[in-house]
């Protein structure tokens, strides 16, 4: 078959390994000119681990994880609360077989096993008719299937009907994330600062030389997720006057290039595909940072997926897929709304982040105990 996949993130690009893996003709198109840069540590779990083993990257994921040492939780003045290393906000309990890897490393793993792709960056899908897309640019195809792994705001969602705004569920906060040179002497470590209406912390990348910046905010704000520059001026302004180690990290924002805002937004879609086309990923799930599982979702989706379509007759594959995998998903929806709420415990009360940081990722786990096919 000739699959088209719109969007060249995780779930898209191991999709694409996937399916070529099994013979298919696979053409991504992605709006960015290029792989996009940066982005916070993402943890592969449970079964995301075999996907990548199956997709010979397993030994190479686990060479590039974050080894990081432990965590710490600061008051805004910078009184230390609490240290420990046998957990991490991020990645849960240090030692155990689950990979703590930077998105970018894993996203360019995925695209190297998806090297006889058709990449189309710089490009997006504009139309689907009844038996071709058009894209952005003009060209058209007709592909056999077409994948919305295009994010929380799917233009493929939207265009096939799968999606709107109405499927939006807003949580209420929002979390930017950026690279910037490691000026705090930190060592393989993280650190989290909790104020009253949001979080400032970070942790170390790239043997040290570099953290990665997390800022967390809540409140009812719009912004124009195109508008980089008004989002980088939204965050000076949110986090002004702020204690810690913050008028350090707001000097590092001007220079980053790999900046991202996005909210705290789940996707609640009542069917995932129609015809021939599907939604996989966070188009058809979006579960947020907060449950820890999305970029396992999203391996195991994209295998799921890629296993179904090569058994089966498309609508027959689309159906098994959403049958196996929504479950899955809606349990790590629920799971993401009560870490928002142990999150917010264990930084307010920071003696209680290694119980609470233990039982976030014993419920992860157990929310994503499925068995590859």
């Amino acid at each position: 078959m000739h699959v088209l996949v719109s969007g060249a993130g995780i779930a898209g690009s191991a999709l694409a390994a996937l399916l070529l893996a099994r013979g298919h003709r696979v053409t991504v198109v992605e709006s960015a000119p290029g792989p996009r840069p940066g982005g916070q540590a993402v943890d592969v779990r449970g079964p995301a681990l075999e996907v990548m083993d199956r997709l010979g990257l397993g030994a190479r994921m686990r060479a590039a994880r974050t080894v990081m040492r432990g965590m710490s939780v600061v008051a805004p003045d910078g009184t230390e609360l609490t240290s420990t290393t046998e957990t991490t906000l991020t990645g849960g309990p240090i030692g155990t077989p689950d990979v703590e890897i930077l998105r970018d490393d894993l996203a360019a793993m995925l695209a190297d096993a998806a090297a006889g792709t058709e990449w189309c960056f710089g490009d997006r899908v504009a139309a689907l008719d009844d038996d071709r897309v058009r894209l952005a640019s003009g060209r058209t195809c007709e592909p056999d299937v077409v994948v919305g792994a295009d994010g929380l705001r799917s233009a493929v969602g939207r265009l096939a009907g799968l999606v709107d705004d109405d499927c939006l569920r807003p949580l209420g906060s929002h979390l930017a994330v950026y690279t910037m040179p490691n000026v705090f002497g930190l060592d393989r470590w993280q650190t989290f600062c909790r104020f009253p209406d949001g979080m400032a912390g970070l942790y170390t990348a790239r043997e040290n030389r570099e953290v990665r910046v997390n800022l967390g905010f809540e409140g009812d704000v719009e912004y124009d997720h195109r508008d980089v520059a008004a989002q980088k001026r939204m965050i000076v302004d949110a986090f002004a006057d702020r204690g810690w180690w913050v008028p350090r990290m707001l000097e590092g924002l001007a220079g980053a290039d790999d900046f991202y805002l996005a909210p705290m937004t789940q996707v609640v879609a009542q069917r995932w595909s129609t015809g021939r086309t599907v939604l996989l990923g966070d188009a058809a799930w979006c579960t947020t940072p907060l449950s820890g599982q999305g970029t396992t979702l999203a391996l195991v989706g994209a295998h799921l997926l890629a296993h179904e379509l090569d058994a089966r007759p498309v609508t027959e594959a689309f159906a098994a897929y959403e049958r196996r995998m929504r479950p899955v998903a809606e349990a790590d929806q629920r799971l993401a709304l009560e870490n928002s709420e142990r999150v917010a415990r264990m930084m307010t009360d920071a003696g209680q982040v290694v119980a609470d940081s233990d039982e976030h990722w014993s419920a992860t786990s157990a929310a994503t105990t499925l068995t590859l096919p």
